[in-house]
């Protein structure tokens, strides 16, 4: 099913007075305070984030899952259930495939029906951190070695070359989509000590990633990712974003470090680590969800959003105000919807994102600069808790309004009950592919 802008536009219509009073209120109050709203909106209007392909479907726990009903079983309808999502929030104008769970069958096709939805391909993302089923590899990428003790760092050469060969063939497939990125997370690590030797292991995957790097096109990109811990709980091969950092800069200018909000030991400071990969120009990707305990994969914005704000602050300085040579990050939601309606979920994700980044944007930087130089706190402070405390969401509304999206899009989703229309097309029990 697609939504048209006249659906919208209807929509809209009977919001549209209260939505106009409300914006004209908060525009006035920040250009008093010298903030360029049109050139906030302009930003917001081209700040997209991607989708990725598992996550149109219920998540997962680590001990069960519940579908919603109506899941996209193909990759087609999961393109096109990401085509809702940004026909609404005009916000998410990329999809993100994981390999081997959604393979295009016709690449050419598969590019231009996303095409005609508004979408393109962000990162691809490789999967050897689990065995993949019989009935479900790729007729090139039938697993022949299990990943349980490791891939890119195991022990066995054959093992590794499995691994390597299984990148080439994702960067391939999204060659053939106008990809131009690849994702590599690995599970590799040791549950117990004395499993794994931590030198070899670290070195083995240098090459393992050095061989997969020289597989790139020029004008591609690879993203490591870090995660501390988990599925193995004494050591991950690549912990922590120093690690990633060293990992990139062996591989090559076109490789960098990629941020996951879940993957990193709690209260860690997260602006920091994003303040020090842009200062080196090293940011490649950022992945968005939210966590109390460790990587609960939650909805964005749903327990920490002050942490998230003073991420867009650094960011925005990073890409707007610094010197930084670094490109501009792949933005990616990296979440799991084991309670809620995924898209609703991936809505709400979406506008806690847009909010972060437009507080951000409103950050006074040449005040807190002075702020800073002049070592008084309490200014520094009242600066950055002002621009948070500033409720955007009408500004965001607007932004979105010009783009023709939906003034309210979780509410236009359950006014035109597209879940009972997808539970209608699809049934109850479609399971999408992934975790």
């Amino acid at each position: 099913m697609r939504i048209t802008i006249d659906q919208i536009q209807d929509f809209n219509k009977s919001r549209e007075s209260d939505h106009h009073q409300h914006f004209q209120f908060l525009q006035g109050q920040l250009e008093e305070k010298g903030v360029d709203t049109e050139e906030v909106m302009r930003r917001l209007q081209q700040f997209q984030v991607a989708i990725p392909s598992w996550a149109l479907g219920a998540g997962g726990t680590r001990f069960g899952r519940f579908s919603f009903g109506g899941e996209p079983a193909t990759l087609e309808q999961k393109i096109e259930d990401v085509g809702l999502i940004h026909a609404l929030t005009q916000s998410a104008g990329a999809i993100s495939l994981h390999i081997p769970w959604d393979i295009p069958q016709d690449p050419a096709a598969t590019k231009q029906f996303a095409g005609s939805l508004g979408l393109a391909f962000d990162a691809m993302n490789s999967n050897t951190f689990q065995d993949q089923r019989q009935g479900q590899q790729h007729e090139q990428q039938q697993q022949q070695q299990s990943y349980k003790f490791g891939s890119l760092c195991h022990t066995d050469a054959a093992h590794r070359a499995q691994a390597v060969n299984h990148n080439k063939q994702v960067i391939d497939i999204g060659v053939s989509l106008g990809s131009k990125s690849l994702t590599v997370w690995l599970a590799d690590g040791s549950s117990f000590p004395g499993q794994l030797n931590f030198q070899k292991a670290l070195a083995r995957t240098l090459d393992s990633l050095k061989d997969i790097y020289s597989h790139l096109p020029s004008d591609w990109k690879m993203y490591i990712e870090y995660k501390p811990y988990e599925p193995n709980f004494y050591s991950t091969v690549i912990q922590d974003w120093g690690t990633s950092h060293l990992l990139a800069n062996e591989c090559g200018e076109n490789a960098y470090c990629l941020v996951d909000l879940g993957h990193h030991l709690p209260n860690t400071n997260i602006e920091q680590i994003v303040a020090t990969l842009l200062w080196r120009g090293k940011l490649g990707g950022f992945h968005f969800n939210d966590s109390k305990y460790g990587d609960d994969d939650l909805t964005v914005g749903a327990i920490q959003p002050y942490q998230l704000f003073l991420i867009f602050n650094e960011l925005v300085y990073g890409m707007h105000k610094s010197a930084s040579d670094n490109p501009s990050p792949a933005w990616m939601i990296d979440a799991s919807h084991n309670l809620k309606d995924p898209l609703e979920d991936l809505m709400q994700s979406l506008e806690a994102i847009r909010l972060a980044y437009a507080q951000g944007l409103i950050v006074d930087h040449h005040r807190l600069e002075q702020a800073r130089e002049e070592n008084d706190v309490t200014k520094a402070q009242e600066i950055l808790q002002e621009c948070y405390r500033t409720d955007l969401r009408p500004l965001i509304r607007e932004a979105r309004l010009r783009s023709n999206g939906a003034i309210d899009p979780i509410n236009y989703y359950r006014e035109a009950s597209i879940r009972q229309q997808l539970i209608k097309n699809r049934g109850l029990a479609t399971v999408a592919t992934g975790l």
